[in-house]
């Protein structure tokens, strides 16, 4: 009789060892991703601490733009994974939590004393509860809102603010105090605003459709004709829209005596039409 072929999953070893499981590989291409937005927030910090704070600002955006990339890319290829989710969130903790927080600090709270370090303490710390919580509720919240704001449009509402201001000659801000306080003031709306509970759409249901208006086109050439007229005062024009639209939701649905948690009612269909 034949030896029985060995097993191409386990490795029998000698008797009485425990089998030894085939190693599992990580998925390249979705993690170059994230790690090239990781790249982006770690840049920016570097260019913070050399005055350079277009540089930074830059930094900041394309980590957003990579960040926006790397799940799509996972769930067009296949290639999701749980190494590939936490990843996601450490870089993300990076690049638009201590990156913004460093980078408006470097700014301007610097010269506001204590009231500057823990601004920037509220900010970075509500981006890892927002974050945290992000990944706790992930399967029970309604996909088409974000329960507080989210993380990359808070980054980008704090070095939109910087990139405007920059943009428009005013260098030294930690030396004016009226430019401080409103870093400040901006600092904590954003860090405070991604640990409510107001939703914000997603657009996460747009990108499911095969199919949209033509109109859809039309209007997307507009935005990017007009970003191109003035990138900084467009694109926090933007985000600063976006960052008071989930108010304005949340106002507009309990004045109608709608639910306005973005908490599915049930953990098997997270998606299901309504709030409550």
């Amino acid at each position: 009789m034949n030896d029985p072929a060995p097993s191409t999953l386990e490795d029998p070893g000698e008797p009485g060892d425990l089998p030894r499981k085939r190693r599992r590989g990580i998925y390249v291409l979705p993690n170059m991703i994230t790690l090239a937005a990781l790249f982006g927030g770690f840049y920016a910090i570097v260019m913070a601490m050399n005055g350079r704070f277009e540089n930074a600002v830059l930094g900041v955006f394309c980590a957003m733009v990579l960040d926006s990339l790397d799940g799509r890319v996972a769930r067009m290829t296949h290639t999701q994974s749980a190494f590939g989710e936490q990843m996601d969130s450490l870089s993300d903790m990076v690049s638009f939590g201590a990156a913004p927080a460093l980078i408006v600090y470097e700014w301007a709270l610097k010269g506001l004393g204590k009231f500057g370090w823990v601004a920037a303490f509220v900010y970075c710390a509500s981006a890892a509860l927002r974050l945290a919580r992000f990944n706790t509720n992930i399967g029970v919240v309604d996909k088409r809102y974000f329960q507080g704001l989210p993380s990359p449009a808070a980054a980008a509402l704090v070095v939109g603010f910087i990139w405007v201001m920059d943009d428009a000659g005013f260098k030294g801000a930690g030396r004016i105090d009226w430019l401080a306080w409103g870093a400040m003031g901006v600092t904590l709306y954003a860090g405070l605003t991604m640990v409510t509970n107001v939703p914000f759409y997603s657009f996460k249901d747009i990108g499911q459709r095969r199919s949209v208006p033509f109109i859809v086109l039309v209007l997307v050439a507009l935005g990017i004709a007009a970003v191109n007229l003035h990138p900084p005062l467009v694109l926090f024009g933007a985000f600063c829209v976006y960052g008071l639209s989930g108010y304005a939701v949340y106002v507009w649905r309990k004045t109608k005596g709608k639910p306005v948690s973005v908490i599915a009612i049930s953990t098997d269909e997270p998606d299901e039409r309504g709030l409550h």
